[in-house]
């Protein structure tokens, strides 16, 4: 006698995704922004005791970005501003050294270009004391990013941990030559005028033409020069490349001096022509945004400047929004934003992965099990 089983398909399975078109990738993360703004929306107004409506917070955002002629120039600087960190650190990363230190990197180009103006200032010509910190600033974050590169090289010490480290090393400089400089002070150094980069058009330009030519220079470094390539194959497998005969160790160490050469520049913006002024807490932890910002990119130059306005976007935005809401403190705007954040990372599964579910036509799969089969042949 038969035993007949039915077993069921199970209502979706899961499977990876072959090549996605760019088009279905951007649809993807913008239904993602969408619904992170929007549940974000939700909670701003069941927090907020001024709002009731969901909607104001989308209007809010815009205006908090777009809303003057200087709102859109500061977004614009500020989205420079972290285009250029993440650049610096897409070499790294291409790479697999994974740079945990550009706040470090940036603090240490700031500081040396503070103290050019400071200590220069009036003894020699402005155009004097700008290329002097110019160079200064490179030179400085090249040195704070090719200690830790030195020690991967030679001595395979944890490059995550070395360079996360400096950050707070960098830190504790600054407050010391803080304290050193203006004993009584409150924290921060700002130096006479002396020595201020040149102001382009207006006080934002500047910042902007920088980093749309490392933007360019990136691209073209990473995708069609030979020290590219380079680091592409030592990012893949260092046994490959020291079988094609690539000097590693070089090759590290050559890469790093980049990527904090990158940082000490846009230290010297931030305190040559930003800011003025230098602090431990300047950097505003942008070389870490910088790392969500180039891995969303999959670091790609071009892929990046969207990322880093998405995420100027949102941070302005927020500003706004606390101010309208009334939320006096920066709590609130800090869990939206990590929702929003959330929403933007796990939409890399829907990109990597779908969903099949079940067709309801389908003849379910039925397996049949022939209780007596052992005995059947002895039957026969």
């Amino acid at each position: 006698m038969e035993e007949v089983k039915t077993v069921r398909e199970p209502l979706f399975h899961m499977v990876k995704r072959g090549n996605i078109t760019l088009l279905k990738r951007l649809g993807i993360y913008a239904g993602a922004i969408v619904a992170g703004i929007l549940l974000t929306s939700i909670l701003c107004v069941v927090a907020s005791s001024d709002k009731s409506n969901p909607l104001e917070m989308f209007s809010s955002m815009f205006s908090g970005v777009f809303g003057t002629e200087r709102r859109f120039w500061t977004f614009l600087r500020d989205t420079a501003l972290l285009l250029g960190i993440s650049l610096a650190l897409l070499p790294a990363f291409k790479m697999k050294f994974w740079n945990l230190g550009a706040n470090g990197q940036v603090l240490m180009g700031c500081l040396v270009t503070i103290a050019c103006m400071r200590n220069l200032g009036g003894k020699i010509p402005d155009a004097g004391i700008i290329a002097i910190m110019t160079v200064a600033s490179v030179l400085a974050g090249a040195a704070w990013a090719v200690i830790p590169a030195i020690f991967k090289a030679f001595f395979k010490t944890n490059e995550t941990l070395f360079t996360l480290m400096m950050n707070y090393v960098a830190q504790g400089l600054v407050v010391y030559m803080i304290t050193v400089w203006a004993p009584s002070g409150s924290g921060s150094l700002s130096p006479e005028v002396y020595g201020r980069l040149p102001n382009i058009g207006n006080g934002y330009l500047l910042t902007i033409i920088v980093s749309a030519i490392l933007t360019v220079f990136m691209f073209f470094y990473l995708s069609r020069s030979k020290h590219g390539y380079e680091l592409s194959v030592v990012g893949e497998s260092e046994n490959t490349a020291r079988y094609v005969g690539i000097n590693v160790k070089k090759v590290v160490i050559r890469t790093l001096i980049l990527s904090g050469a990158m940082c000490g520049l846009m230290g010297l913006l931030i305190g040559g022509s930003i800011n003025y002024t230098v602090s431990s807490e300047i950097v505003n932890n942008m070389g870490f945004t910088g790392i969500m910002a180039s891995w969303l990119a999959k670091f790609n130059p071009l892929v990046l400047i969207g990322t880093c306005g998405l995420i100027t976007f949102i941070s302005k935005g927020m500003g706004q929004v606390r101010q309208d809401f009334g939320f006096y403190n920066d709590a609130i705007g800090n869990v939206v934003l990590g929702i929003i954040y959330f929403f933007i990372i796990g939409c890399e599964f829907f990109i990597t992965y779908k969903l099949i579910f079940r067709k309801k036509n389908k003849t379910d799969f039925t397996a049949i099990e022939n209780s007596t089969q052992k005995g059947k042949g002895g039957n026969e």
